[in-house]
């Protein structure tokens, strides 16, 4: 039986796979990585100029409101990235199902710890505290 006998004609046109997730999935990691080209040349940019600043005038730069909004998208982006990526290689590659979700489920904690953990630095950086 082919693959247009087993999918509902609705199935077919949202082209949404088994787990009715995988289109989206897709998109929100093109998404994330466009994103992330404009953040990772400003992030570049950023750290070589600031590369022989003293800690006050780096500080001086992180408290303004456009820096700071940039440096929690390029965060962000990134760890949103990074957790999309490594989910597709635990779910490809790892092949025992107690195994794998137990690494999904690390791979979910571990992201938003560190997303937490780094927003927090900026925020204390901003706000001077």
């Amino acid at each position: 039986m082919t693959d247009r006998g087993l999918r509902t004609p609705l199935a077919r046109v949202r082209g949404l796979g088994s787990a009715k997730d995988g289109t989206h999935h897709f998109w929100i990691q093109r998404l994330t990585a466009v994103a992330l080209i404009p953040l990772t040349i400003w992030f570049a940019l950023s750290v070589a100029t600031l590369a022989t600043a003293d800690l006050p005038a780096v500080l001086s730069w992180m408290r303004s409101p456009l820096s700071a909004t940039l440096m929690l998208s390029f965060l962000l982006a990134g760890f949103w990235h990074m957790k999309l990526g490594l989910q597709v290689v635990i779910e490809d590659y790892i092949h025992g199902e107690a195994a794998k979700i137990t690494c999904l489920i690390l791979n979910n904690l571990v992201s938003i710890f560190l997303a937490l953990a780094a927003t927090l630095a900026v925020l204390k950086m901003l706000l001077g505290s």
